[in-house]
Parts: structure tokens; C-alpha cells; sequence
């Protein structure tokens, strides 16, 4: 079992960054390009690379992000989480079970973070119960075109929902950008995983529009607060 979860940790914006949605901009670059917006979680995707690949990518990644306060993590591959200081891996429910990739993580297993994605009420009350899930993933939230063969739309409502059957870390995924991750974040997601909204243009870009979318973030708390 891994160490408390400190939420304050994700920051209110969690980025993914996709290998096939970025097109030319290689990984780390957009990497560096999110981190120095602010972003402090990012998640590296990069659906069908082989493994010597996705080790490679792994390494320049976190050589990119060198020094700054950004928690990596890594999507699905548990064996690439456990060979380096990343925060967490994700998995999805297709995925190997949270317990399995507790047990693939072997000594890293106490401070690599898992996540897990829900689609449905049961599958949130199974992550809040099972001691191997860190963070609870809900959506997708609004249609999103960034995913192939998406879940069915679960809507703001389902976060709320999700929000009160989980005291665990809870992240938003699916069609989020400037218009929607307030409405998101007040619907009590801790943080809006957002892929489409960022993984596009050039580097500076891609700052730019991580900047717009923490300064929305920023709003949305500081009205929270009031």
C-alpha cells in the first residue's frame, strides 16, 4: 500500500500528453512546453509504441522536466512505472487490475500513485474500496474525439455523483477545455484532465494554452472561495 495521497499535489489542471495527437512536436518538448506553463501532472500517452520506444521517450521526458516540481506519470505500462521516478500510472478497466500493477510495481509499488478510470457508479465504489487505487478518473465528461471507441457521455452530474461516493482523489476526463473545466472543477473534480485542449500547435502554443486554461482554474477557485 503506498503512502497518503496528497491531492493538493495534481494542481487543478491535469494534461495529458499524446504522442499521436501532437503530431510532430516530439513528447518531451511538449512536455517541457506544459511544465513551464505551470502544469504540475502530466500524463505521457503513446498508444503503440514498442517498448524500447516508450523507454526512450520515458527517460528524455523526465530529462525534459529536470528540477521542476511536476509529478509524471505514465499511462498503462506498469514494467516502464516501476523503472523510474515517476509519480503514477494510470490504467483503465481494461486494463491489468489495480492490485496486479500494485504487485508489477515491486519496490516502487510504496510510491508510484495508480490510477483508475470509471465510467459508471459501481466502478467508482469498486475504486474507492479497492486499497490499490490512489486516484479515481471519471468521464469522459463531454464528448471527446481525442479517444477511439470512447465510453458513453457521463455528463457533470456524474461528477458530482462521483465526488460524493468517493473520498479519494477524483480527476475529470473527456472534451474539456477553457468553456467547461471551471464548470468541471466546481462539480468536485480536483483537477481537469484535459488532452485536445493542449496537445496542439507548436510548443509555445501549447504554453500558452495550458496558461489560459490554470488562469481559468484559478477563477473557478478563487470564486469557490468567496
Amino acid at each position: 500500500m503506498s503512502a497518503p495521497f496528497d491531492r493538493t499535489r495534481l494542481g487543478p489542471l491535469y494534461a495529458i500528453a499524446d504522442a499521436d495527437a501532437l503530431g510532430e512536436i516530439p513528447l518531451p518538448a511538449a512536455v517541457a512546453a506544459m511544465a513551464e506553463a505551470g502544469v504540475r501532472t502530466i500524463q505521457l500517452r503513446a498508444k503503440g509504441r514498442a517498448g524500447a520506444e516508450l523507454h526512450r521517450l520515458v527517460e528524455e521526458c523526465l530529462t525534459a522536466i529536470s528540477g521542476s516540481d511536476v509529478d509524471l506519470w505514465i499511462d498503462d505500462r506498469a514494467d516502464l512505472a516501476a523503472l523510474f521516478p515517476v509519480a503514477g500510472v494510470h490504467v483503465g478497466q481494461r486494463d491489468l487490475p489495480p492490485a496486479a500493477v500494485r504487485r508489477a510495481l515491486g519496490e516502487a509499488g510504496g510510491t508510484v500513485r495508480i490510477g483508475l478510470s470509471t465510467h459508471t457508479e459501481a466502478q467508482v465504489e469498486a475504486a474507492e474500496s479497492d486499497p490499490a487505487v490512489d486516484l479515481v478518473a471519471v468521464g469522459p465528461v463531454f464528448p471527446t474525439a481525442s479517444k477511439e471507441g470512447p465510453d458513453p457521455v457521463v455528463g457533470l452530474d456524474f461528477v458530482r455523483r462521483a465526488r460524493q461516493l468517493t473520498g479519494k482523489p477524483l480527476v475529470a476526463i473527456g472534451g474539456i477545455g477553457r468553456e467547461t473545466v471551471v464548470a468541471v472543477l466546481a462539480a468536485g473534480a480536483d483537477a481537469a484532465v484535459v488532452l485536445g485542449a493542449v496537445c496542439r500547435g507548436d510548443a509555445a502554443e501549447i504554453t500558452a494554452n495550458c496558461r489560459l486554461l490554470i488562469a481559468a482554474s484559478d477563477r473557478a477557485a478563487g470564486c469557490a472561495s468567496s
